[in-house]
């Protein structure tokens, strides 16, 4: 009996308890799916772009962006909606080679945008970590404490409609058929207050340990963090590898194509295909169940 008055008495006291209160609390962590793309900045997006045809079976799309063409090389079939994941390439224009940022799609970001970024000023301030300055571009596209570039939009996440298909190679002539997003690998300077600032996003990390931790979404891409190692040439935080959940797949012919296509492969335990492309980027081909 009296479990039930304290019962009667929480939902009293919560029906007192604003709406946009209640819509407040739950705007984080992020309800979002998962990754849906990240793109990669090289001297030369149209030999990346051909590498990455030559690789996968799949459509190619682009679009004018500062004087050049970004590529996007597509993760499925593109509907009518143009929800498709994908990898877009862009010209680094004398920056160097690099993963530039990922994204997560998150449910009602055109209606929640600005209160979601107002919440995270908020935690980010309470967390230790400054002033958040906001958004820097399209949609939701800021830096962690690292720099490391994230960037939110609407779930699910939609080809740009500027996109358009591309003649520069002819599609479907790959030997790998890509799904989706798998997993990005993201090296911090510091995992303790990396796992900080992500969990305000994210939530729970699925594991951690002392110098990695895993975040799972709904979709099942993952999140990696791994705090980086004082050795040559991994000092800096960075994404530093991606992966593509792939159909399975001829590995002995894939390997040569790749070689052929002026790639490395760097190690193949049956289940994932770690390479080089052409520029140093590192990516994982993964086979479902």
């Amino acid at each position: 009996m009296n479990n039930r008055r304290d019962v009667l008495a929480m939902l009293a006291a919560m029906s007192t308890v604003p709406r946009w209160a209640l819509a407040q609390q739950k705007l984080l962590p992020l309800d979002t799916p998962g990754l849906d793309h990240l793109d990669v900045m090289v001297p030369d997006a149209e030999k990346s772009a051909r590498f990455y045809m030559g690789l996968f079976r799949t459509a190619l799309h682009a679009q004018p962006y500062q004087g050049a063409q970004r590529y996007f090389v597509l993760l499925g079939p593109l509907p009518e909606n143009r929800a498709v994941g994908y990898v877009a390439i862009g010209a680094a224009r004398g920056r160097g080679t690099y993963i530039g940022h990922f994204c997560t799609s998150v449910a009602n970001w055109r209606d929640n945008s600005a209160a979601i970024f107002a919440r995270m000023k908020e935690e980010f301030r309470s967390a230790g970590f400054g002033e958040f300055p906001g958004t820097t571009g399209f949609g939701g596209l800021f830096d962690d404490p690292d720099g490391i570039e994230i960037q939110f939009l609407p779930s699910p996440d939609t080809l740009v409609t500027a996109a358009v298909p591309s003649d520069l190679v002819a599609s479907q002539q790959g030997l790998v058929t890509p799904q989706r997003v798998e997993h990005v690998l993201v090296r911090v300077s510091e995992l303790k207050k990396a796992l900080a600032y992500y969990r305000i996003l994210y939530g729970k990390e699925t594991r951690s340990d002392a110098r990695t931790a895993l975040f799972t979404f709904r979709n099942g891409s993952r999140l990696l963090l791994e705090e980086i190692s004082y050795v040559y040439g991994e000092g800096t935080p960075r994404i530093a590898r991606y992966g593509i959940l792939v159909k399975p797949f001829d590995r002995a012919a894939a390997a040569t194509t790749i070689a052929t296509l002026g790639g490395k492969v760097v190690q193949d335990d049956g289940k994932v295909l770690r390479l080089r492309d052409p520029d140093g980027i590192e990516l994982d081909l993964v086979t479902g169940p």
